[in-house]
């Protein structure tokens, strides 16, 4: 199907609001005929032409919304990536699962064709027996302990049973790896700015990138008639912490699992870091993302390999220091 009138949740985050700018760009092939951009914050701009929709994910008004703007095409991106500091973990689960149960109620009631989800590699889970390359017929285990993995896991169980009940609403499922771009930051590119990169002794902790500007062409490419389904989003290979390291210039912290563990324990509650003891399986199991079917299948080979998303990260960063001398 092609999309003629989309609702994109999240839309004044970082993604949201590229993809809503590209769908609201009057040179878009296939331009939907209405964009409306749903968030609890305002935006920070307003682009001509686009509907501006404050309001909570959770609420169920939502479903008047599709219905006051006849939307047939919802772009899910609504979710707590990054927490604050004084997060809670309730809030989090209301947000993102709570949430999504709120929005896909109101697309099953409002006749709602299809909905973009931007699910994550983290579902699959961070865990010692995980293949080395996942693929999208392996199940989703996303450890209880990390509330994004554990919450991204549920959101998917919930998409599961609605393409079973309601299999009308057709759904684009995307476990999408780590996204670089320009300007990005978040609480992997916090890593790579420490003086010398944390690997644990005995792992190679691959990451998959795949650069910003490739997720919004993907999110597109659904919203205008790419097959329903389950696809990983990320591009070719892989790199090890050590690799990254050595393409940053910077030494490798390698500490014996078992010494970091009893090391973030101590320092977490102190406040000297913000990672604690559980946050070493997330180093050390790493999903590594196989991204065969969104080329064969859904029909889009991303324009960079992670080496050279992560070369562009690079860059960029180097130019931001640069201007800010």
């Amino acid at each position: 199907m092609t999309a003629h009138r989309v609702l994109v949740t999240g839309a004044c985050g970082y993604l949201g609001r590229q993809v809503v700018a590209r769908l609201a760009d009057p040179a878009l092939e296939n331009r939907p005929d209405l964009v409306v951009a749903h968030d609890i914050r305002a935006p920070a701009e307003r682009l001509p032409g686009v509907v501006y929709e404050a309001a909570d994910i959770r609420d169920p008004r939502i479903a008047d919304a599709l219905a006051q703007h006849r939307i047939d095409t919802v772009v899910h991106l609504a979710s707590i990536v990054t927490p604050g500091k004084d997060s809670r973990r309730d809030f989090e689960y209301d947000v993102d699962v709570n949430g999504t149960r709120n929005l896909l109620q109101a697309c099953v009631q409002q006749g709602v064709q299809r909905i973009v989800v931007s699910s994550s590699g983290a579902a699959y889970g961070y865990h010692a027996d995980s293949p080395a390359w996942l693929t999208e017929s392996m199940p989703v285990r996303g450890n209880e302990v990390f509330a994004y993995a554990c919450h991204k896991r549920l959101v998917e169980e919930m998409l599961a049973e609605y393409r079973h009940s309601h299999p009308a609403l057709e759904q684009v499922v995307l476990r999408i790896g780590t996204i670089l771009g320009a300007t990005v930051r978040n609480q992997i590119t916090d890593l790579f700015e420490k003086p010398r990169l944390l690997a644990i002794r005995g792992s190679d902790s691959p990451f998959v990138f795949i650069w910003d500007q490739d997720v919004v062409d993907i999110i597109l490419r659904a919203v205008s008639g790419g097959p329903p389904g389950i696809y990983n989003v990320a591009g070719d290979g892989a790199l090890t912490i050590h690799e990254i390291a050595q393409r940053l210039g910077k030494p490798t912290l390698q500490l014996p699992a078992g010494l970091l563990q009893g090391a973030l324990a101590l320092l977490k509650p102190l406040g000297l870091t913000q990672y604690g003891p559980e946050q070493l399986d997330f180093l050390r199991y790493r999903p590594v993302l196989l991204n065969t079917k969104l080329k064969t299948t859904f029909g889009y080979t991303p324009t960079y390999t992670s080496a050279e998303v992560f070369e562009l990260y690079r860059q960029a960063r180097m130019q931001t220091r640069k201007e800010s001398v």
